[in-house]
């Protein structure tokens, strides 16, 4: 029977004769003596044959080769002082091998090499197709470990703390509209019709508390079949809660007390509360962002009402328009960033167009504090409106100030991803720091220009605020966001719970009285029966361990990720199946491929 694992040994089991079970991470022939790092999920442990000390299996240590899996018996001795290795937290002590029993051998070439003494760089697609190699690496293991403590500590504050019951919500359940796209599955005793997996169980909770159950968390599975980025999968975890009678403020209050225990449980790092607040319409003109990243500066400044009236018209046209001139004001920028990047051709340039500018204006403050700038900007700008920017951006001596001009949403887009950018490569950003905020008094609805109708910016079953009731097409919605150094990890509202308020927010978002009714029936039924005041809120729980791993991508920690084109290279998924299953559920594929 094994004894211990591998990382749990240490001085104080000295002279102990203990069984472990591992892969041989590394194998080390030095003048007869043999050294097999040995690994498990907890770590690696020295083990050493001596053909004196222990002769009846070394001949075996010397066939071992790394991946190797093998059970190890012998005593646990002191390293000698010239040999100890304080890299390694078992690196005081070592195992003379008194047996070893060889498992199982590797019968084909490794793809990559896995012991953790190897650095070098793994192609990500081989990665996901060995997957499984690539989890016993140290980086992947502790990841997944981290992921581990996250959902534990979830658990035991809501349940042992706040009283919270776990529920599980269905899987196959009805397709909505109002969000991204559904992955749908044919109902084979229900022919014609179609089941969707879930994209969050919002309805499902929502329903748990007109049931009465009043504080519902699930660690729950959501599917959404959207265009992928670094930090999105078709499949994906959150952490899902709703709770009965309580006002915004204390549900954010509780939300501040579960993040500071994750941190504190995880990471050992105490987190001050209560945290910062935004309004979406404060976010939006400081940094052009919903999920600000506050660690760093370079805050916008916006000069619409100075340039209005300017011959520029780039600049008076975007305000006739109904859009929008700010700048992004850099410190030292004069020195860090050339005209090259700003023009055509540029870095810099490149990422504004990418946001939908068509250019870059700028404006570059002299050591000696005069304005340098170049074309129409310098010939239309009056002394009077040079000196108020300077007021208003705080420009001294070697600053340099971009221009957004245009519509809201692309200039605000753009200087975001220059703000971002910039703070990068300027080093204004501490990778250590860890700002939380709460952004909240979102609109309800935003404009969609494609279906030229008014969709909800988070979902349609959030309450207005009780305010703004008689006029929803303008109203704030009881919304907020966490977020956690530039990413959103959680949001959430309270909820609408009376059936006349909702029906007024589908007839707001173009749903008729019938098709309202005919997707959402079931609830307006439920809120004939009692509903109490509720509100929620949803962590993505790949995103949070992602920022708290220090990892750059949620496919890194997260077990057997999909690929930025949705697909599961160790299976080979999705993939076709027999013409006899899809005959079955009396579906034909209407998919020609490009000849």
């Amino acid at each position: 029977m094994r004894t211990h694992y591998c990382g749990q040994l240490r001085q104080q089991h000295l002279g102990e004769t203990v069984t472990l079970y591992g892969w041989v991470d590394r194998r080390r022939d030095h003048g007869g003596v043999i050294f097999l790092d040995l690994r498990d999920r907890t770590g690696i442990v020295q083990i050493v044959s001596d053909p004196q000390r222990t002769p009846e299996f070394y001949h075996l240590a010397e066939k071992l080769r790394n991946e190797y899996v093998v059970q190890i018996t012998g005593r646990v001795s002191q390293r000698p002082e010239d040999s100890l290795n304080p890299k390694l937290p078992t690196g005081e002590i070592e195992i003379y091998a008194d047996q070893i029993e060889l498992l199982n051998t590797v019968r084909k070439q490794l793809p990559f090499q896995v012991s953790t003494a190897e650095t070098e760089q793994v192609r990500e697609e081989l990665r996901l197709k060995y997957r499984y190699l690539d989890l016993r690496r140290e980086r992947m293991m502790k990841n997944l470990q981290l992921r581990h403590e996250v959902i534990k500590a979830i658990r035991r504050f809501l349940e042992d703390q706040q009283g919270f019951i776990e529920v599980e919500t269905p899987v196959l359940t009805r397709s909505t509209p109002e969000g991204a796209r559904d992955y749908l599955v044919p109902s084979r005793v229900n022919p014609g019709e179609w089941f969707a997996l879930p994209q969050s169980p919002q309805l499902f909770k929502q329903l748990l508390m007109v049931s009465g159950l009043d504080r519902y968390y699930q660690i729950a599975r959501c599917f959404r079949d959207e265009d992928l980025r670094a930090d999105r999968q078709p499949e994906f975890t959150q952490l899902d809660m709703e709770m009965s009678f309580m006002s915004m403020e204390e549900i954010l209050q509780l939300n501040e007390e579960l993040v500071a225990h994750i941190f504190k449980s995880v990471k050992g790092v105490e987190i001050p509360r209560p945290f910062p607040r935004l309004t979406y319409a404060e976010a939006m003109d400081r940094y052009g962002s919903d999920k600000p990243d506050t660690r760093f500066g370079l805050e916008l400044v916006d000069v619409s009402d100075v340039v209005k009236d300017i011959g520029f018209k780039v600049f008076s046209g975007a305000v006739a328009a109904g859009g929008i001139v700010k700048i992004l004001p850099i410190p030292e920028g004069n020195a860090a960033i050339s005209n090259v990047r700003i023009k055509p051709g540029g870095d810099l340039f490149n990422e504004a167009a990418s946001a939908g500018a068509k250019g870059l204006a700028y404006i570059r403050v002299r050591d000696d504090g005069e304005i340098d700038t170049i074309g129409a900007i310098k010939d239309n700008l009056s002394e009077e409106q040079k000196q108020e920017i300077l007021k208003r951006t705080g420009a001294q001596a070697g600053h340099l100030l971009l221009f957004g001009a245009g519509p809201v949403d692309m200039v605000n887009k753009t200087l975001d991803r220059l703000r971002q950018v910039i703070g990068r490569e300027l080093n204004l950003i501490d990778p250590e720091k860890i700002n939380l905020l709460w952004v909240t008094d979102f609109p309800m609805f935003e404009w969609n220009a494609d279906e030229k109708r008014l969709e909800a910016l988070h979902h349609p079953f959030t309450a207005p605020k009780p305010e703004d009731i008689d006029d929803l097409k303008t109203a704030k919605a009881q919304a907020y966001d966490l977020v956690l150094n530039g990413y959103e990890i959680g949001g959430g509202s309270r909820r609408i719970y009376q059936r006349e308020v909702q029906e007024r927010v589908f007839e707001t978002i173009g749903l008729s009285s019938e098709e309202a009714y005919n997707k959402f029936g079931f609830l307006l039924d439920a809120f004939e029966y009692g509903t109490p005041p509720h509100g929620g809120i949803a962590y993505g729980v790949d995103r949070l361990v992602m920022l708290l791993a220090g990892e750059e991508s949620i496919r890194d920690v997260i077990a057997f990720p999909k690929t930025q084109q949705a697909r599961c290279l160790l299976t080979s998924a999705p993939a076709g199946v027999d013409a006899k299953q899809l005959k079955e559920l009396q579906v034909a594929s209407t998919y020609k491929p490009k000849a």
